[in-house]
C-alpha cells in the first residue's frame, strides 16, 4: 500500500474510531447509500465538464465512500480494505489471461470482442453453480435504463438477440403500435378517470416500448442512460437559458402564448449548442491542423 493510500485509511479509522468524528461513528451501510449514489452522479458530472482537477476531487469523494463501507466491514472483522484490493487484483488477473499468462503456444493477442466473451466465460466459471443465471449479478438497484441494457448485452452473448438493426427498429414500430392501441383506451388526462386494467394495459406496452428503445441503441452502440442523462441536461440547460430571457423582457412563462414558446425554445437552443462548441475541447487532430 503506498504512502498516502494508507494515511488516508488511517484518516478514515480514526474518523470511525471511539474518539472521532460523531458524524462519521453513527454512519451504517444503510446511511451511507444515498451518498454513494450521490458522489457516483457527481463523478460522471465532473466527466462531462472536463476538468481534471474537478474530477480528481470528486473520484477522492467516490474513494471514501469505498473506505467508509470498507472500515465498518474491518470493524465487524469481516474484511478491511485489503482484502478488497486483494481480490480486486487477483479478479482482474484472473479474467485478463491473455495478458497475465505467457503465452508459449504462439497463439495471437486477442481482439476487444474476443476478450469480452472470454471474460463472459471464465464468469460463468467461476458461478457457484451450473444453474446460476447468466443474468446473475446485474443489480437489481440499477437505474432502469442501465439494467435494461446490462440483461439485454448478456443476453446477446448467448445468441438470444436481433440479427440487424432493422429487425429492432421494426419491433419497435410494434411496439409502439401496441401502445397507440392500448392509449386510446383511456378516457381522460386524469388517472383518476381511468380503470385499472386500462392504466396497466398502457404501461406494459410502455415498458415494451422503453425497452425496445434500449435494444436499439444497443445496436448502434449507444449507453441508453448516458443518451438520456445528456438529454435531461440539454432540456435543463435550454429551460434555465428561456427563464432568464423571459425574466429579461419582463414576460411570465405561464402566460406565454405556444409561438412564444417556440420562439423562446430555438433562441435557448441555438445559445446553449454555441456555448457547449465554445468550452468543447480541441481534439489532438484539431490542435494540430
Amino acid at each position: 500500500m503506498t504512502q498516502p493510500f494508507h494515511e488516508l485509511v488511517e484518516v478514515v479509522a480514526r474518523l470511525r474510531s471511539p474518539e472521532g468524528c460523531p458524524w462519521d461513528i453513527k454512519q451504517t451501510h444503510e446511511s451511507l447509500k444515498p451518498f454513494l449514489l450521490e458522489e457516483a452522479y457527481e463523478v460522471l458530472e465532473a466527466l462531462d465538464t472536463q476538468d481534471p482537477r474537478h474530477l480528481r476531487e470528486e473520484l477522492g469523494d467516490l474513494l471514501l465512500q469505498t473506505l467508509l463501507h470498507a472500515q465498518i466491514e474491518s470493524e465487524k472483522q469481516a474484511f478491511n480494505i485489503d482484502d478488497v484490493i486483494t481480490g480486486l487484483t487477483d479478479k482482474l488477473i484472473r479474467r485478463h489471461p491473455h495478458v497475465f499468462t505467457a503465452k508459449s503456444d504462439g497463439t495471437q493477442a486477442l481482439d476487444a470482442e474476443q476478450v469480452v466473451t472470454q471474460w463472459e466465460a471464465i464468469k460463468r466459471a467461476e458461478r457457484t453453480t451450473a444453474t446460476d443465471s447468466i443474468l446473475a449479478g446485474i443489480p437489481v438497484s440499477l437505474p432502469s435504463l442501465l439494467r435494461a441494457h446490462q440483461i439485454q448485452k448478456r443476453a446477446a452473448r448467448v445468441g438470444f438477440d436481433w440479427e440487424t438493426p432493422e429487425q429492432v427498429l421494426e419491433k419497435l414500430d410494434e411496439e409502439l403500435e401496441e401502445l397507440q392501441t392500448a392509449a386510446s383506451g383511456l378516457p381522460g388526462s386524469d388517472p383518476g378517470d381511468r380503470d385499472t386494467e386500462t392504466n396497466a394495459a398502457v404501461e406494459h406496452e410502455l415498458g415494451d416500448v422503453l425497452f425496445t428503445i434500449v435494444n436499439v441503441a444497443r445496436f448502434l452502440q449507444i449507453n441508453p442512460e448516458e443518451a438520456l442523462r445528456k438529454a435531461n441536461n440539454r432540456f435543463a440547460a435550454r429551460f434555465r437559458h428561456m427563464e432568464r430571457q423571459a425574466a429579461q423582457e419582463n414576460k411570465d412563462l405561464g402566460e406565454m402564448t405556444a409561438l412564444e414558446w417556440e420562439t423562446l425554445w430555438e433562441a435557448a437552443k441555438h445559445a446553449t449548442e454555441a456555448a457547449q462548441t465554445a468550452v468543447t475541447p480541441e481534439s489532438p487532430e484539431q490542435a494540430h491542423e
